[in-house]
C-alpha cells in the first residue's frame, strides 16, 4: 500500500502593492536608520540520507516542528528506513519547466512502521513546501508513519490552507526539514525512468522502474 501525496490545487499568493509616498519638504531632520533584520533561527538536527543514488543531506526542524522531526528520527535511529527505497516520482509539466517531488519510506510495511503521529501544518509550524522541503506522506490528517517526499520544486499547493472548506487542503501536509546538500541528488531521481504498468490509480506512471535504495538514514554529529 502506498502512502498518498495528491496535489488538490496549486496555487501562487498575489504580490501585494507597495506605494512610496514623499517625505515633507519642510522635514529639517533625517529619519533615524533602521536597526538591521536579524534572521531568526530555530534548532535543527542534521541527518544523512544514503541512497545508491548519491547522498542527501538533511536539516530536520526539531523546533518548529517536534512531532514529525522526532518521528524521522525515531525511524532513523532504529535503522527503519535501511533498505527501503524511493519509489515514486511525481513529475508535472507545468509549460517552461516539469515540477514536482520524490517518494521513498516504509510503504506501510508492518515490520517497518510506527504508530501514526499528529499531524503538525505548515500554518503552525511556518514551514512551506518549497523546493529541497521534506513533508511526510499520508492519507488523511493524522495517518502518516514512515513515508515522506521531498520537493523537486517549489509546490506550494501543497501548504495548509486553513480558510479552505475542504478538509485535506485546510490540514495540508507536513514539512518537518529541507535539503541542505544532495538536490542533485534529488533531481536525479525525479528525473529517473519510471515503469507506465506500474501502480496503481493515481500512481500509475508514477512508479520508478528501478526504485532507488536507501541505505542508511544516520544523525550527523555536530
Amino acid at each position: 500500500m502506498k502512502r498518498r501525496f495528491v496535489i488538490r490545487s496549486l496555487w501562487t499568493a498575489p504580490v501585494a502593492a507597495l506605494a512610496l509616498t514623499a517625505l515633507p519638504a519642510f522635514a529639517q531632520e533625517a529619519a533615524e536608520p533602521a536597526a538591521p533584520e536579524v534572521a531568526e533561527t530555530f534548532a535543527t538536527t542534521t541527518v544523512a540520507m544514503e541512497t545508491t543514488a548519491g547522498t542527501i543531506v538533511l536539516a530536520l526542524e526539531t523546533e518548529r516542528a517536534p512531532i514529525t522531526s522526532a518521528n524521522f528520527l525515531k525511524y532513523a535511529d532504529e535503522g527503519r528506513f535501511d533498505g527501503t527505497v524511493f519509489y515514486r516520482t511525481m513529475r508535472l509539466d507545468w509549460g517552461d519547466k516539469v515540477a514536482g517531488l520524490i517518494q521513498g519510506g516504509t510503504q506501510y510495511d508492518p515490520k517497518r512502521i510506527l504508530p501514526p503521529i499528529a499531524h503538525e501544518a505548515t500554518s503552525e509550524t511556518g514551514l512551506s513546501h518549497t523546493k529541497g522541503a521534506i513533508s511526510m506522506a499520508r492519507y488523511e490528517p493524522g495517518s502518516a508513519t514512515g513515508d515522506f517526499s521531498i520537493m523537486a520544486t517549489d509546490m506550494t499547493g501543497l501548504d495548509a490552507k486553513p480558510d479552505s472548506e475542504n478538509a485535506d487542503q485546510k490540514a495540508g501536509f507536513a514539512v518537518f526539514g529541507h535539503v541542505v546538500e544532495g538536490m542533485d541528488v534529488v533531481k536525479a531521481i525525479h528525473a529517473a525512468e519510471v515503469d507506465p504498468d506500474k501502480g496503481e490509480g493515481f500512481l500509475k506512471g508514477q512508479m520508478l522502474a528501478d526504485p532507488v535504495k536507501i541505505v542508511s538514514v544516520k544523525r550527523i554529529a555536530e
